[in-house]
Formats: structure tokens, sequence, C-alpha cells
């Protein structure tokens, strides 16, 4: 055998090893999430897309929002949960309290971690071990209806102080039946947190002993600028929306026709918010509003969902593959594009440039410019939430006081933060 042909069968011989090789290495893969239909359709190209490229079958479990928590739940309970994960961010001290719920993302190869800055990797890792990536970051922003404030001849505010001036001249060349917000259930928690932390510049949890980091007569002052938008005819009562049954903002006659004029919510829930208003009205983006001797703007900054790995995976280093590939890489970050919001990866953010709604991006820039505290997922665990909605609800029915109120959820909270010491 002359040497051309001792190569040419010892490069055949190396091609149909690393074939095998390569073939040796493909795994099957499955990948859970919720979403809506156009999140399903974008997230299956996605995987088809990313499984092509690097040599994997990947199938996809997936979902409505409702029951996918009880659901993982199960998998999690039986360890028969898909290889990569959609988790919610709050639900990250449910499965992995101790940082161990999941598979440690910086021990596999697969992912390119500098994508994410370390305020994101901070934010999913418990116990300092990172247990999810942030698809995108979100954030509660204030919009709105500029037709209803122009309407009025008031500007659209920038300080607590002009909101209250500018409800008052609203009502007056207006009528007593518009408001210049709304704060039902959620928003009205996530509002009364935002009055503690721009007083404060504290998150409502002390990462260092893991308790309420809020006296008594700090949460109590939250809670009586609730009251007081209440008062001044800001908002509606608690109890007034409980007669009318507790109806979505967006549902809302009034909202559609400008007469209630402002509300705090999550800047990628735009759409949802400017899509039922009628013809005329305009829906915008405004900058966080400052009440006076505010130490901070008070941003309630998160990721809006987190992708995790699952510890029990047969092959974590193919699911690495695959989860930076849709996250980071072209194949991925085009099929997926803004299904789950303006992503939080540089690379995927550098990718598609304006991709997205321009009211949404506006509103994604006030939050990601805005000062305040990191703040915890306990903020959103289930019994914590509703012990404060829970209790907000008694204060504005007359059944309990400001301070009374703060006392109530201070203990609760703590008692719920003590089952995770």
């Amino acid at each position: 055998m002359n040497a051309l042909k001792i190569i040419t069968t010892l490069a055949g011989t190396a091609l149909s090893a690393l074939v095998l090789s390569s073939t040796a290495q493909a795994a099957e893969i499955r990948m859970s999430w919720w979403g809506g239909e156009s999140r399903h359709v974008a997230t299956q190209k996605a995987i088809a897309a990313c499984g092509a490229k690097h040599g994997h079958t990947v199938k996809g479990e997936f979902t409505g929002f409702d029951g996918y928590l009880e659901k993982l739940t199960t998998q999690m309970a039986g360890r028969t949960e898909a290889d990569i994960v959609q988790v919610n961010w709050p639900w990250l001290p449910l499965f992995s309290r101790d940082g161990t719920g999941f598979a440690d993302l910086r021990t596999l190869k697969g992912v390119d971690l500098s994508n994410w800055t370390d305020a994101d990797l901070t934010a999913g890792s418990m116990n300092g071990v990172l247990q999810g990536l942030p698809a995108s970051t979100t954030g509660r922003v204030f919009f709105f209806n500029t037709t209803t404030f122009d309407k009025a001849g008031v500007p659209i505010p920038t300080t607590w102080e002009e909101f209250f001036a500018a409800t008052k001249t609203t009502k007056e060349k207006l009528g007593k039946d518009y408001y210049t917000f709304n704060a039902v259930k959620e928003t009205a928690h996530l509002l009364t947190i935002l009055a503690v932390v721009q007083k404060t510049g504290k998150d409502m949890v002390n990462p260092q002993t893991k308790r309420v980091a809020w006296t008594p007569d700090e949460l109590a002052e939250g809670i009586s600028f609730l009251g007081k938008l209440v008062e001044t005819g800001a908002i509606r009562s608690q109890k007034e929306e409980a007669g009318d049954g507790n109806v979505n903002l967006f549902e809302k006659p009034a909202w559609a026709e400008g007469k209630i004029a402002g509300s705090y919510e999550w800047d990628s829930t735009y759409s949802k918010y400017a899509d039922p208003l009628k013809d005329g009205q305009v829906l915008k983006p405004a900058a966080m509003l400052k009440m006076a001797g505010a130490v901070t703007e008070g941003v309630y900054r998160k990721p809006s969902m987190v992708f995790s790995v699952s510890k029990n995976s047969k092959d974590p280093e193919a699911a690495a593959q695959i989860l930076n590939c849709l996250l980071n890489e072209p194949e991925g970050v085009d099929a997926l594009g803004t299904s789950r919001g303006l992503p939080a990866s540089k690379a995927a953010a550098a990718r598609l440039g304006q991709e997205g709604e321009p009211e949404v991006r506006a509103a994604n820039a006030i939050v990601m410019a805005a000062s305040g505290p990191v703040v915890s997922p306990f903020n959103e665990h289930p019994e914590i939430r509703s012990a404060f909605i829970d209790t907000l609800e008694e204060y504005a029915y007359g059944q309990i006081g400001a301070a009374g109120a703060a006392e109530q959820i201070i203990d609760t909270v703590n008692d719920v933060l003590a089952e995770f010491d």
C-alpha cells in the first residue's frame, strides 16, 4: 500500500470514528414550558433548530400557566421533570431552597454565562448556586393615558406630589368618576412595597437575616400611602372593586374610555392594556414616580422566568448545549424572538436589535435604568403574597388599622421565611 492510500485509509477511518462518536453523543432531551400559542410555536421552532444543530432530539412539553406549578411540583417530587425546565422565578425557593434542586449551571460547559450580568446570575442563584438563567428581565412600570391627562390640562406627573395635584385637577375638570390610577390585589401589594422601598432603600427580605427587613412603622407608612390613594380619589377602594367583582383592569369599560388613566404594571404587558383602549386614547410608559425624601426609585426588577437544567438529567451537558443555543446562538434566538420578552442574554439582545414593540422597549428601558435593591423571590411566595393581599383587604374594609396590618403582615411573612431556615 503506497503512502497516499495509507493516508486516505487513515483519514477515512478517523472520519468514520468521528461520525460514530458524534452519533453516540446524540441525546434525547425533554423541555417543558408554559405560555400561549405564539410562545408554543416559537419555542417548537427553536428546539427543532437547536436540536438539528447539535445533533440532539428535543421533545417539547408545553401547557398554559394554570396547572403548570402543580404539574412541575409532582414531577420534581418524583424526579421525572424534563431535562430543561422553564421555572417561574418566585418558585426557585420552593424547588431549590438550598441550591440543590436543579443542576449547578456553573459546572456545565455548554452554557456561555458571560452573556448575563452579575445581577442576572445572582437573581438566578439560590444559596450562591446558579439554578436558573433568566430568559428576560421584567419589572413594574407606570403606564399613563396621555389623552386623559391632556384633556384635563395637566402634565404626566414625575413625582407623587405632582400626581396628587394632577388627580385633584382631573377630578375638578373631568368629573368625580375619573381616576388617575388603579391598584387592586397584586398591584396594591406591589405599590405598597414600592412606597416602603422608596423611603427605606430596603427590599422586604433582609438577605443576611432571612427575615423582614422593614420595621412595623415603615410598613405601616406604606400601607397608609395606599389609603391616601383612596382618600384623594386617585383609585377606587378595594371594597368598591370587590363589589364590582374584581374585574381585570384591561376588561373595564372605564379603562377603555380613559376614565381610569394610569396603572403600575409589568413592562412586558403593555399591549394587554393598550389594545383595549378606544380610538384616540394613547397609553405611554412613564418614569418612576418618587416620593419626597426617597432614597431610591424602588424599581421592582426581576427575571420574568428562568431556565433550569434538571439534576436528574441523564445528559446534562446535552441539555446545556440546547439551552445555550436557545438563549445565545442565532438559531435559537431568531426562532424565539421576543416570545418571552426582551432577552436578558447580551448575545440575543444584540442580535434582535430593535425587534419588539417600541413602547415595550421604552418601558423595559425605564425598568433597567431605575435604581432599587435586589428583589427577593420571597416577595412573590404564594403564602406571603396571599397574606399581604388579604391583610390589605382587611385594611380597606376598615377591619384593621395600618399599624395592626403591618404587624400582622410582618409576623406572617417571618413565619413563612422561618420554614426555609
